[in-house]
């Protein structure tokens, strides 16, 4: 029998053509026969230098895998005999799984906490103080809950650990990390990307299933029925305690706190696939909203209720003012791709690698144990370093983030799961970019049309610092060029 890391080629043969596709990849499930030795997860990424060893470690290599699992699951399907499309959106009826349930009832008592830590009414500069009360006593209950909540399988998982380490040491840290710092009151895309490997972690140990099935409608329940609900408790956090963004480009980065709801969001308006297509790198969902719309608030407010890229603009909107252009000239420029919402999710996966799993601020405080390793992995391939993995910060992090200074051009990694023969985008060398020039227009140079929407203006542009001023300039996008032809 293959092994779960490896793609199974089929070969399909129709009467007019003849073509090969893939399988996807799927994170491996670990056997429940073999013990495991668990470790508690402990930081291994110190300065910006690390961040070249986890772009070739085991722990990148299953978090992308993972990833591209649940964003081809949330692709619209079409059938192979029929004209009907299936789609899936927020507020549809889903058949989840005893696991499932459990973690939205885990999340639902997470939450819960925030009535008995009430936010401080003194003045405050930056996030409520009492978001430290409420993650103390999340500190003291999360094995209680995790106890209460995990799936059977994970809690009884076999293990070889001879120091006493159990699955509930290893899988706490990433879960507390997920709902951001009690240190510094705020909340990024790195606390994010704990809860997904917390997530990542239970389906490791086989506490959804115990053989990966096609289709991916456990995958779905996992987005919908996991994530989606995460993001409503991160949000009711932030909201309540006013949390600051952790490790934001500002105005440049795509969004002050989260990342894969635009990933799964943009998955939901890609054009149907069947089964054993890969993802679309163009074209949209017929009848779906234009990219443009995200700039109506009329229609954001519609289809948030639908969509996740919809309802991630949606909270954007909640906790922002002023027109869209402005405050989210990111997410504007993106929203003038015509290429539609399938070239729209190839270029979040690839910023996602470039702007999250390959940024010193973001992965620094992400841990490594054994369900997320930090050993190498044996099939990664180096290239030459492109403009997000050349400048790191170097020295230890410091909370203040002074006395950083820049690392010459090294060598960068090859995403071997962003590959289009597995249902996601072509394969590029990691972070999926070509190194870009500096722009000087606040225009992300793959954003081919504003749909009549308000043009940037000369204010606005005379307002904005020079990049030489700015760390890391604008987040841009060399993945989507002007000619939308969705070529990687």
């Amino acid at each position: 029998m293959p092994s779960q890391r490896t793609t199974t080629r089929i070969r399909i043969m129709d009467a007019q053509t003849r073509h090969e596709t893939q399988v996807p990849k799927r994170l491996a499930i670990l056997s429940p026969t073999e013990p495991h030795i668990f470790v508690i997860p402990a930081k291994r990424i110190h300065e910006g230098q690390d961040v070249q060893q986890f772009l070739t470690s085991q722990a990148y290599q299953d978090i992308g895998i993972f990833v591209m699992q649940l964003n081809i699951a949330m692709c619209p399907r079409k059938s192979s005999t029929s004209d009907h499309v299936e789609i899936w959106q927020l507020d549809s009826p889903l058949n989840l799984s005893q696991p499932v349930r459990k973690l939205q009832e885990l999340l639902q008592s997470i939450g819960s906490i925030i009535d008995e830590a009430p936010p401080d009414t003194g003045p405050r500069r930056f996030g409520n103080i009492s978001f430290k009360k409420w993650y103390e006593i999340l500190e003291t209950r999360v094995q209680g809950l995790l106890q209460d909540y995990l799936p059977k399988a994970v809690l009884e998982f076999r293990t070889a650990s001879v120091d006493g380490v159990s699955v509930l040491d290893e899988l706490t840290p990433y879960l507390l990390g997920g709902f951001g710092s009690p240190q510094r009151l705020d909340y990024g895309t790195g606390h994010e990307l704990s809860f997904l490997a917390f997530v990542a972690c239970i389906w490791k140990l086989g506490g959804f299933t115990s053989t990966a099935t096609a289709g991916g409608p456990l995958e779905r329940s996992l987005v919908l029925g996991v994530i989606e609900p995460y993001l409503r408790v991160v949000r009711r956090l932030i909201l309540t305690y006013t949390l600051e963004p952790a490790g934001s480009h500002g105005v440049w980065g795509l969004d002050d706190h989260s990342f894969l709801p635009y990933i799964f969001g943009s998955s939901q308006y890609c054009p149907a696939i069947t089964e054993t297509e890969p993802m679309p790198t163009e074209g949209s969902l017929p009848g779906c909203p234009n990219p443009g719309d995200i700039a109506k608030k009329a229609i954001v407010d519609r289809e948030r209720k639908h969509n996740m890229y919809f309802s991630a603009v949606g909270f954007i909107n909640d906790v922002k003012t002023g027109p869209f252009w402005e405050h989210s000239p990111i997410l504007f420029d993106i929203s003038g791709v015509r290429a539609g919402w399938g070239k729209i999710n190839k270029g979040m996966v690839k910023m996602y690698n470039a702007e999250v799993l390959s940024k010193f601020p973001v992965v620094q405080h992400f841990p490594f144990g054994s369900l997320f390793s930090w050993e190498q992995d044996p099939n990664a391939r180096a290239n030459t370093a492109s403009v997000h993995t050349a400048s790191q910060p170097t020295g230890r992090s410091t909370p203040s983030g002074t006395g950083v200074t820049r690392l010459p051009a090294q060598e960068s990694t090859m995403a071997p799961w962003a590959n289009s023969k597995v249902g996601a985008v072509p394969s590029t060398a990691a972070p999926w970019a070509k190194t870009p020039t500096i722009q000087t227009s606040t225009r992300t140079p793959w954003a081919d049309g504003r749909g009549g929407q308000q043009p940037l203006d000369s204010k606005r542009t005379a307002a904005m610092p020079p990049p030489s001023q700015m760390s890391d300039g604008p987040t841009r996008a060399p993945w989507a060029d002007k000619g939308g032809s969705g070529g990687g």
